[in-house]
This record gives structure tokens, sequence and C-alpha cells, in this order.
């Protein structure tokens, strides 16, 4: 078989400019005569866009993790074609784009994007974000974290790896292991639903995770509950002849 070159190029979609001035950054594979286009799910300032490069310029934060991103995505389409050429048979374009987009989505982590959500939250707080809100953040990551850990093993899943009753199983410990209520959980499952609709968005998972869930609100007027470490806490104080 004929080994045909790719080329890989990256650019700006200008027509697609948001109300901040950015624009998305875009891809394209060509081998041969096919060519398959694809968003990098990534945007930037027009003025900051190097098209020879295709890169950003500058060495602002912004700028290194987009950077950092693009050359991933890159190294992931080059070990997509490596892959379908060592199969030796006949591909296009489209194959690399479809073997790369997968391989991307199978090593998508849950608790890797939560952490990507809440670095963002971060440069809002102040602004159109309280300090409390990012605390739910946290503290919905350190409960998750704990949940995969004790039921899989791990310290992280990919969405790929995630089952519809995930935030089912995740309800149950977060309810009876940790003694949270309902209306808690709401918050945490609302957290939880936001970053899986923005992997879908990014193309980092293949379906709309936990969409359909149904979860209650619970009674917000009830004061919240400690958990089992805060409980035996004050349980444990002693209040001598105040007792």
């Amino acid at each position: 078989m004929k080994t045909e070159k790719m080329k890989v190029l990256l650019y700006l979609k200008k027509s697609g400019k948001d109300k901040q001035g950015k624009a998305p950054i875009m891809g394209r594979i060509t081998l041969g005569r096919s060519i398959a286009q694809f968003s990098c799910k990534l945007s930037c300032d027009i003025d900051l866009w190097n098209p020879r490069e295709s890169r950003m310029r500058g060495k602002s934060r912004e700028a290194v993790e987009v950077n950092e991103k693009l050359d991933s995505l890159v190294l992931s389409i080059q070990s997509a074609y490596q892959t379908l050429l060592s199969k030796g048979q006949a591909f296009t374009a489209t194959d690399i784009k479809e073997q790369f987009q997968g391989s991307v989505q199978s090593r998508c982590m849950l608790i890797e994007r939560l952490d990507r959500l809440i670095r963002e939250k971060e440069e809002h707080v102040g602004i159109d974000i309280k300090k409390d809100t990012l605390s739910n953040y946290h503290s919905t990551r350190g409960n998750l974290r704990t949940f995969i850990e004790e039921k899989y093993k791990v310290e992280d899943l990919a969405f790929s790896q995630l089952s519809e009753n995930f935030i089912y199983d995740f309800r149950d410990f977060f309810l009876g292991t940790l003694g949270f209520q309902e209306s808690s959980f709401y918050g945490a499952a609302s957290q939880i639903k936001t970053v899986c609709r923005l992997a879908y968005r990014e193309g980092l998972a293949d379906t709309l995770l936990f969409a359909n869930a149904k979860i209650a609100r619970g009674d917000k007027k009830l004061p919240k509950a400690l958990d089992r470490c805060s409980l035996d806490r004050l349980m444990n104080i002693e209040f001598e002849e105040l007792e």
C-alpha cells in the first residue's frame, strides 16, 4: 500500500467570533485527496493567533494552556495516523479523525475535567461567583474522589467508563455513607451534570451522561447534615460541669 503523507492545519474560524472577540480554533486533516475538519474545542483572540505557527502568541497563562492542549491534540492525531498505518489497510482523513477523537474520549477523566472547571471558576471569584459556591465545588470533588476510590479502587474514571447508574450509586454513598441530605446531593449532582455536559460539548464524551437522571431537590429548609467524622467530633466534646 502506498503511504500518503498526512497534513494537519490549525486555524481560526473568524466567522464564529463570540462577544469577547474570540474565534473557535478549528483543525483540518488532509490525507491524499481526503479532507476531514474538526473543532479543537478551544478559542482564541484573533489578534493573539499566529497563523504561521498555528498557536497563540505570548506567554500568558491562557496562551500556555491553549498551546499545550493544541500540542497534545496534534500528537493524538499523529498517533491515530500511525495506528491506522500499522494495520496495513487503506484509510482516509475521516478515519484518522474518528480514531483520534475516540482515543481522546477514552482518556478524558471525570475528576480531571472537574478540576479544570474548578480552576476556571476560581478566576471568577468575587466577580460573578461567591467563595461559598467555589467551596461547594471543592466539597463535591472530595466526596466524588472518595466514592470512586472506595467503589472502583482507582483515583479517577474516564467518561467512557461511566454508566447511567453511576450517579445513583454516588447518591446512595452520599446519603448513606457520608450522611448528607437529599438537598445537598442535588447541588453535587448538578455540578457533575455540568462537567458531563461540558465534556460532551468538547467532544470528550460520546454521550450526554446523566441528562435524564431524576434527582430530587430535597427539603432545603432542613439544616445541613454533618458527615460522620464531624458528628464523632461533636459527640466527643466534654462540657465538664455544664454537661
